[in-house]
Order: C-alpha cells, then sequence, then structure tokens
C-alpha cells in the first residue's frame, strides 16, 4: 500500500484544509500515545500531518510505528496508520473518504497490507470525532500485540 495518496489535480478531493490539520496536531501533541508531530512540508504551508508513535508502548518486534494524515477543504481525508517491524515489514490500514469508484466515498483499508478495502461508517466526520475513532482502534491493535 505505501504512502496516502498524493494531491493531483486529475483526481483531488480539494485543497489542504490547513485549519483542521493544525487542529489535529494540538489534539496529537497532547495524545500520551505520540512522540512527535510534523508538517509537510512546513507548518506554513502543511499537505500532510505526520505523527510518530511512541515505540516504548509497543513490543520490541515493532521498529516505528506512525499515523500519516491529509485532510482537505471538501471534508475529505485519509489516516494512513503504519508499524514498521524490526525485520523491515509493515502492518498498515488506512482510513479514507474521497470519491472514488472502488468503494462509497467513505471506507477503510484492512490490514495488515491496506490491500483489501471494505466500506465503512462513522456516527460524525467532524475531525476529532474521526480522530477519537481511529486512535481507539490504534489502542486496541497494541493491546493485541502484546
Amino acid at each position: 500500500m505505501s504512502p496516502p495518496p498524493e494531491d493531483s489535480a486529475a483526481d483531488s478531493t480539494g485543497p489542504p484544509d490547513r485549519q483542521t490539520l493544525r487542529l489535529l496536531e494540538k489534539q496529537l501533541t497532547t495524545d500520551q500515545l505520540v512522540a512527535a508531530t510534523q508538517f509537510d512540508p512546513n507548518t506554513h504551508e502543511p499537505r500532510l500531518l505526520t505523527a510518530t508513535l511512541d515505540t516504548d508502548r509497543y513490543p520490541d518486534t515493532i521498529a516505528d510505528a506512525r499515523v500519516d494524515i491529509r485532510w482537505f477543504t471538501t471534508g475529505d481525508f485519509s489516516i494512513h496508520y503504519v508499524e514498521t517491524r524490526r525485520e523491515n515489514t509493515h502492518w498498515e490500514c488506512r482510513w479514507d473518504r474521497h470519491p472514488n469508484t472502488h468503494n462509497t466515498r467513505l471506507h477503510f483499508h484492512e490490514p495488515p497490507t491496506g490491500t483489501e478495502v471494505s466500506n465503512y461508517d462513522l456516527a460524525s466526520l467532524h475531525p476529532l470525532d474521526v480522530y477519537s475513532t481511529v486512535f481507539k482502534a490504534i489502542e486496541r491493535r497494541i493491546e493485541t500485540l502484546w
């Protein structure tokens, strides 16, 4: 699966929602699971927000874990969770909302590879509610690793 889809003119879901990315970054900095956050390309024109997760919360078999967040002014989004194991393999999944031909607008790329896609339903599309849903799923995932 690899990184979340890049913004492109042909299939863009709109420009990045910088205000929402900054709101989510503030929330991430208060989350005990998050070790660091970073905007790409920079804090003035963010298109991607990456949260590096605290690997002390994971077993030693996990070398790195991160969440990549893209949010658009249309309310579309992509939240990509990736674990990198010591042997350099990945376990990943992604919550997406965007126009597409493969599933409903709101869908989930199933772990461990993110290649299988299923329709998904959320009670609320407010960014903080989506954040809460995703991080609860990540916490459950961490519990299964132990």
